[in-house]
């Protein structure tokens, strides 16, 4: 390889593209049911957004859990073992749909527990029927991200961006129809519930059925079915798909804590988070579909032993979504307004304070994009060396030892309010971002640090 900085970058690109264009495919599905149940109005819109909460707590565990698929196929890919691939594809599928109908149990039990938890019973029973059919499309859902490893470690990411666009557009135009009656049907909540949940389950068939037909996947033996489960598989699936999945979990938390605060200060300063986090959160897709590459990359050459490259990629994954996020800085500091903008009429009066505290916000998040992109993608990096423990140590210690203390200090006892939040969630992600990529670059320094035998023989 002549050139493996040029070479390393290019193949990063290839693979990034298609995954940031899926992601945001996937944030287009969430905001149109969202839009959908503001049509429905505003008790349906409530009670939606609960029934989505609950819901995420678990997807977002669930999600971090089966991402450990995509990263051990790309070390086994980058090893050269289709078989080994074979074996964590198929055993991958059959966590995610443990996974799934654990967890659809799980959210179609909640209905009795939300009005205990202090939420309105009528908000519950609005939360229940969105969730009741949900939840059945939790398996598919979690199968679809199983085979979006898969196909994407192998380097072939381009049938997960056509198929995640399909969806979405069908979601939209699905759910449209609803609302409308143009079906002849009015299902309210229940019915954009059902139709996410028939969404996924097309995606994730849709995608089973390519790989299953396309020569691109024959040496990988997939026509034989599941099988039965392995322990050994699943066991290196859970080994490294817990501490994901807890690091995942750990980061919503932190968030959330946030969300809480800001209601205790207030409707305008609840409302204001909630629309400039938003802005943050569509920044967040590109380094979120970066650090997925950047697993793959990292995790092929350690699976080769290119230990180098892989250190490489994980340098060159960093620099990209640094660079990305300041950009993304640069216009949350030069046009605030702009973006509030996108979400609220700037000229109705009823919005100004809320406005205003949303613009000074996003000054705030100008400060700590960098940040939230290098966290992502070096923890992606630290997965592709197939380890999560040390992700999750410092994940923990970034957003619970640092950011929910400090939010919760800088908001009340010394009065920042609003500000003291996110200053706080600033430091909690940059404290994390830092530490992950010490910790990577300590990984990647131990791992190609000769052993004592290979020193001694050396020596001889």
């Amino acid at each position: 390889m002549k050139n493996p900085l040029g070479h390393e970058l290019g193949a990063l690109l290839r693979l990034a593209g298609p995954l940031i264009s899926a992601q945001l495919a996937h944030a287009l599905m969430i905001f149109t049911d969202t839009l959908m149940m503001a049509m429905l109005g505003p008790g349906q819109l409530a009670g939606g957004a609960l029934g989505a909460t609950c819901y995420f707590i678990f997807s977002i565990f669930c999600t971090g859990v089966i991402a450990a698929v995509g990263s051990l196929v790309a070390i086994r890919h980058g090893g050269g073992d289709p078989a080994g691939v074979t074996r964590l594809l198929r055993n991958g599928l059959w966590l995610a749909m443990l996974l799934g109908v654990i967890s659809a149990l799980c959210l179609n039990g909640l209905g009795p527990l939300l009005p205990h938890l202090g939420q309105d019973p009528a908000a519950a029973s609005q939360a229940m029927a969105f969730l009741r059919p949900l939840s059945l499309g939790l398996p598919a859902y979690l199968c679809f991200m199983a085979l979006r490893g898969f196909t994407s470690a192998i380097g072939h990411p381009g049938p997960v961006m056509t198929i995640s666009i399909i969806g979405t557009i069908a979601n939209f135009v699905i759910n449209y129809a609803l609302i409308k009656g143009w079906l002849g049907v009015d299902l309210g909540l229940s019915g954009i519930g059902l139709t996410t949940a028939l969404v996924s389950s097309a995606t994730a068939l849709a995608l089973a059925l390519y790989i299953l037909v396309s020569p691109t996947y024959q040496r990988y033996k997939l026509r034989g079915g599941l099988g039965r489960p392995q322990r050994a598989e699943l066991r290196a699936l859970l080994r490294l798909g817990l501490p994901i999945g807890g690091t995942y979990a750990a980061e919503q938390g932190l968030f959330t804590f946030a969300t809480l605060c800001m209601g205790a200060l207030g409707s305008v300063q609840l409302a204001a988070h909630q629309i400039a986090m938003q802005s943050v959160a569509l920044a967040f897709i590109v380094p979120q579909g970066l650090s997925y590459a950047v697993t793959f990359r990292v995790g092929m050459h350690y699976g080769a032993n290119r230990l180098n490259l892989s250190r490489l990629a994980g340098h060159l994954g960093m620099g990209l979504g640094a660079a990305l996020m300041l950009l993304f800085a640069l216009l949350f500091w030069l046009l605030p307004e702009w973006i509030i903008g996108l979400f609220l009429d700037r000229n109705d009066p009823a919005f100004a304070d809320i406005i205003t505290l949303a613009v000074s916000l996003l000054a705030i998040a100008a400060w700590f994009e960098l940040f939230d992109g290098l966290q992502s993608i070096a923890m992606g990096a630290i997965r592709g060396l197939n380890d999560g423990r040390i992700t999750l140590v410092i994940g923990l210690t970034g957003y619970w030892c640092v950011g929910a203390p400090l939010a919760w200090l800088l908001a009340f006892p010394l009065g920042w309010g609003a500000h003291g939040v996110w200053w706080g969630l600033a430091a909690g992600l940059a404290v994390t971002a830092t530490g992950l990529v010490l910790g990577f670059q300590w990984k990647t320094a131990r791992l190609q640090r000769p052993k004592a035998g290979e020193t001694e023989a050396c020596l001889s």
